[in-house]
């Protein structure tokens, strides 16, 4: 294991210094005097949040979605793509600074809660005061230890090359991960870890505010709004949620615990029943639009600070053509994902889908999160085209030219749809990763209602129907009437079938969560075999002519992952070798 000697703590503070306690003037510390440097032991704190990513365009988002099947990475040298076509070499890992992250993550949270230290230290002169950022501290160290705990579990989780389920190490105090024996660490049990994340979202709970609202605030400058970017009660209901789903899982629940579909459905409802009596007075709606460009989206329950204002994602997304230097593609596969507009696949003979047009009367999602032949990036507001995509052969946005993608599909999903590269001033927009969302918990609710109750059975005060027809009918990240707003035959038909409801949230999930790095662990989750994953992904190739363009499609990556399992990092297998490596995966161990 990891082991964290020298820490250097970037502080953040979130009151005045006049209003704070003062460190000692010689502004030196060491573990014995530390008790006289409040603003350090809080600190511990303030750098775990600071760990988690601010951007998508990481290997945990949208490459973790090119590893899995939704889109194509550009460049063959990719770690991410390698990964996918079981070409990765133990030293060129993708995922291990997640691993590193998340335990030092919460080696300082450990730091924090140790004995107690950082809810007994005081921070403000005014006791009222003291007591909120103090019980405020505690409940965000609890449920970051928690978040972290989940992450790692998503991550890492799996069946060893034994046979057997196992979590990742648990550590629960700072002493312990730093003075642990390498050659004694080992892997706790799956159901372990879910045992921890959940006595740790319970214990988060218990001390913080329900939620970081300002009208719920007794004293907004240590409460409310000032904590946007935070915990509150709110999203450890939901983190609880979520980690309930996984544990149901069928990959993680081998004996089909129904008990834990339910516990997924209960707090998943609660999670939902607190945001539309919280925020919905407020301004939430189901049916509202969010925006990729608005960190303080009421969609969040828990929501990162924002990015930089830079141009990286349109840089990233767009082609050449538009300067831009595309760095990944949706595939075939995510596009035919879409169902019609009319709500049914389009395999199905009642869509309509007519293959001679295959961009007409799609889902309105399609056209929020996709660039294709004949699109074009319209500016926010006036809705004038800056750029028209060609993506036929010999177009200019046809893959195989430098700077333009592989599949002959663009991602339109993150963009800020005011930035135009030919303006005299080029604005830019910030953003946020929103860890977790509206659409989280609903589709959670729909997923586990589903299989532990049925599609229309009222659990919790909702239906499993009702939950994902929240997602479906929204309107779209363009202000477009969603799916089904007024009528989902679909829906209705797939209510009539446990399994074929079943089908329907996988394939909302895909859709609904595109590039934000959950399809990859949730076909782990499902146990979704390798048979079916290691399979081409494909391109579009079209002619174009004179009356209808013609349309047919080439392979362009392969799958061949030796394992649904991601790889326990090699040099933890190295330096603890009493760590099982997960199955698949044995060319990695000592």
């Amino acid at each position: 294991m990891k082991k964290f000697n020298t820490i250097i703590l970037s502080i953040v503070f979130l009151v005045s210094c006049s209003e704070a306690l003062e460190p000692m003037s010689s502004n030196y510390y060491t573990d014995d005097n530390l008790d006289d440097y409040p603003s350090l032991i809080k600190g511990f704190v303030d750098k775990a949040y600071a760990l988690s990513s601010v951007t998508y365009m990481t290997n945990e988002y949208i490459y973790m979605d090119c590893a899995a099947d939704n889109g194509v990475i550009t460049s063959n040298t990719a770690w991410m793509r390698k990964l996918a076509n079981g070409s990765i070499s133990p030293s060129e890992d993708p995922t291990k600074a997640y691993w590193d992250r998340d335990y030092t993550g919460i080696y300082y949270v450990n730091r924090f809660l140790e004995n107690n230290k950082g809810y007994n230290t005081q921070y403000m002169r005014d006791a009222d005061q003291d007591q909120l950022i103090r019980k405020a501290y505690q409940g965000d160290a609890y449920g970051l230890r928690a978040w972290f705990l989940y992450d790692l579990l998503c991550k890492f989780g799996g069946r060893g090359t034994d046979g057997q389920l196992y979590g990742v190490p648990i550590f629960t105090t700072a002493t312990a991960q730093t003075t642990a024996d390498p050659s004694v660490v080992t892997r706790a049990s799956f159901d372990e870890c879910i045992q921890q994340i959940i006595d740790d979202c319970d214990s988060a709970f218990a001390y913080l505010p329900l939620a970081n609202r300002d009208y719920l605030a007794s004293n907004t400058a240590i409460e409310g709004s000032c904590r946007w970017s935070r915990l509150d009660g709110m999203s450890v209901v939901a983190l609880k949620s979520l980690a309930y789903l996984l544990w149901a899982s069928p990959t993680f629940n081998p004996a089909s615990d129904i008990t834990r579909w339910q516990k997924a459905a209960e707090y998943s409802a609660q999670a939902m029943r607190l945001k539309q009596q919280i925020d919905g007075p407020k301004g939430f709606s189901p049916t509202a639009p969010f925006f990729w460009t608005d960190p303080n989206s009421s969609e969040a329950f828990w929501i990162s600070r924002p990015s930089a204002l830079t141009s990286t994602m349109e840089k990233a997304q767009y082609p050449f053509g538009f300067t831009g230097n595309c760095l990944f593609a949706p595939s075939q596969e995510l596009v035919d994902a879409f169902p019609a507009a009319n709500g049914y696949p389009i395999t199905d003979s009642r869509s309509g889908y007519n293959h001679k047009m295959p961009y007409a009367n799609r889902d309105p999602r399609f056209y929020a999160t996709i660039f294709y032949n004949g699109s074009s990036a319209n500016r926010e507001g006036s809705g004038a085209a800056m750029y028209t995509f060609e993506t036929f052969q010999s177009g200019k946005d046809e893959s195989g030219q430098a700077g333009n993608g592989l599949t002959n599909y663009y991602l339109k999903k993150f963009l800020y749809m005011g930035w135009n590269p030919t303006d005299a001033t080029v604005q830019t927009m910030p953003r946020a990763v929103i860890y977790i969302g509206w659409r989280d918990v609903c589709l959670a609710y729909a997923e586990a209602a589903n299989i532990a109750y049925g599609p229309e059975v009222e659990a919790f005060g909702y239906t499993a129907k009702q939950a994902i027809g929240f997602v479906r009918s929204r309107k779209t990240t363009d202000g477009e009437k969603g799916l089904g707003a007024t009528s989902d035959p679909y829906l209705n038909e797939c209510c009539t079938n446990q399994d074929k409801f079943n089908e329907l949230v996988r394939n909302e999930r895909r859709i609904e969560f595109c590039f934000e790095g959950k399809r990859f662990l949730d076909l782990v989750r499902w146990g979704v075999p390798l048979n079916e994953r290691n399979t081409p992904l494909h391109k579009v190739k079209i002619i174009k002519l004179d009356t209808v363009n013609a349309y047919s499609t080439v392979e362009v990556d392969q799958r061949n992952m030796p394992s649904i399992f991601l790889p326990v990092p090699y040099t933890e297998i190295v330096n603890a070798p009493a760590i099982v490596q997960n199955e698949g995966w044995e060319s990695w161990t000592r």
